[in-house]
């Protein structure tokens, strides 16, 4: 290793490569990399918009990208060829991707593109490896979250191999990364399946199925839910007073007919919806122990609570329509509503039913999406006798624990996928995947590893880029001489 290569990395962080690699840096083997066009994203359009969250997932939906609002002058400059590389400079800083038979598009100003003057693909696992972000995370590149810009990106130190091994590497990763993402393709199934079959318990459960032996030898100690219904509309009454407000009642023709026992009534007439209560966010984060809940979920701590008991926290704004269980009395914000049901309605049940009920399909809003509890009010809800909404949470969290550890075993599944994948990079880009391959063509003195060695392939492309720089610069020049106006000459008075 040169002493200029061991300059672009710290001492402590230089990986043993093998003698026939350099170390050089990412922009040593790109084309001058180019900032993204400036524009919002539409929906209609004849200009595509390639951003940051389009790329992130792994893969680009050409159908789901975006329109340019505005279409810049020089479209040319910006639209994407195939063989580009586009690297985040903010919010998923450093995602990227290699672009393969693009749409007609330009990138997003978030983006910055690399051209890369060797093997692409090569580039564009190594942008996927260990090394790569680590790179972007160091403090002495001065990269950190949330953005980072091309010329530190250019910084970046960059392994380079003859360039047939840059293509066996290629060959070698693609074969190891086919197997993997069968594997992972199988587990994504089950994973979906596991969704599946909480999506049927749940069908099941508020159909009465799940507890419909359970209900046949239960039968005598069972009280009515209409029973129960009557009593939960008589406390409401008292406690509301003039402000009560009767609900039209169900109509069941076409609701399907439910076991003996239930009834159909309305979510309204079992549960009210309160408004959350404000809290500053500097008043989120004291040393108490009363969990702080918005629309997403929890988002602090505080020493008070609002509610008296358990509750549901319902997504009243932002993320309308969330259902989020506390199990300790806590403090629902001014973007929620809580519920804290009558002694009637088991909350677990409540909150497994109120899962299944889709309430953020309810949202009429075009600006911020919001849920008006009048609306969730007026829903149709199958309520059975009380101990049978206890049978009914236990069937449903015995089947669920079942795929919980399935679930678990799939999730773990994954990450060691993801680890193997990251694996498969690191050896890559230290030159071990092709460790024998290498030594055998190295023994041959008409091996093109020997023909081009890295030092001289990095001459080359050296070459190459200062000669397109130089027809770039020159073509520059000549199109600014030919919008030059012409010179008059004009005659004295």
């Amino acid at each position: 290793m040169k002493k200029n290569d061991k300059q672009i990395m710290n001492k402590k962080e230089i990986l043993k490569i093998p003698n026939n690699w350099v170390w050089v840096k990412l922009g040593d083997i790109c084309l001058q990399p180019q900032y993204g066009w400036t524009t919002s994203a539409a929906k209609k359009g004849t200009l595509r918009l390639l951003r940051t969250t389009d790329i992130t997932s792994g893969s680009i939906d050409w159908d789901s990208v975006p329109f340019c609002e505005k279409e810049p002058a020089k479209k040319g400059k910006y639209l994407l060829k195939d063989g580009d590389i586009v690297i985040s400079r903010a919010g998923s800083v450093g995602y990227s991707i290699l672009v393969k038979d693009p749409k007609k598009a330009v990138f997003a100003s978030y983006l910055i593109r690399f051209r890369p003057l060797t093997n692409v693909n090569y580039v564009a696992y190594f942008l996927q490896s260990p090394l790569y972000w680590k790179s972007i995370s160091e403090k002495r590149l001065g990269i950190a979250v949330p953005n980072v810009n091309a010329s530190k990106l250019k910084q970046i130190g960059f392994p380079l191999p003859p360039l047939p091994e840059q293509q066996k590497i290629v060959e070698k990763i693609e074969g190891l990364f086919t197997k993997l993402d069968a594997g992972v393709e199988v587990l994504k199934k089950i994973k979906n399946q596991i969704k599946q079959y909480r999506q049927a318990v749940l069908k099941y459960a508020f159909e009465g199925k799940l507890t419909e032996e359970w209900r046949k030898e239960n039968k005598d100690k069972l009280e009515p839910a209409s029973v129960l219904l009557e009593k939960i509309k008589k406390e409401k009454k008292k406690q509301q007073g003039k402000k009560y407000k009767e609900l039209p009642p169900v109509d069941t023709s076409k609701l399907p007919e439910l076991p003996e026992g239930w009834v159909w009534s309305k979510l309204g007439e079992l549960v009210t919806f309160e408004y959350g209560k404000g809290l500053r966010k500097d008043k989120r984060q004291l040393n108490g122990n009363v969990p702080v809940y918005g629309s997403n979920g929890l988002v602090g701590y505080h020493s008070v609570s609002l509610t008296e008991k358990s509750c549901l926290v319902v997504g009243r704004k932002g993320s309308s329509g969330s259902i989020h269980l506390s199990r300790v009395p806590c403090w629902p914000i001014d973007t929620t509503y809580f519920i804290e049901p009558p002694k009637e309605v088991n909350l677990f049940f409540l909150y497994y039913l109120l899962s299944t009920l889709n309430l953020g399909s309810l949202d009429k809003s075009t600006a911020i999406p919001g849920l008006n509890r009048n609306d969730a009010y007026v829903l149709p809800i199958p309520f059975p006798p009380h101990l049978e909404q206890h049978k009914i949470v236990e069937e449903i969290e015995k089947q669920f624990s079942v795929a919980d550890e399935i679930e678990k075993v799939v999730d773990q599944s994954l990450k060691q996928a993801e680890r193997l994948r990251q694996s498969i990079l690191k050896k890559a880009f230290e030159g071990k995947l092709t460790e024998k391959w290498r030594e055998e063509q190295l023994k041959d003195p008409n091996s093109p590893l020997n023909k081009e060695p890295a030092d001289k392939l990095l001459e080359r492309i050296k070459a190459e880029k200062a000669k397109l720089q130089k027809e770039k610069k020159a073509n520059r020049k000549k199109g600014k001489q030919s919008k030059k106006p012409a010179f008059r000459q004009t005659r004295r008075r």
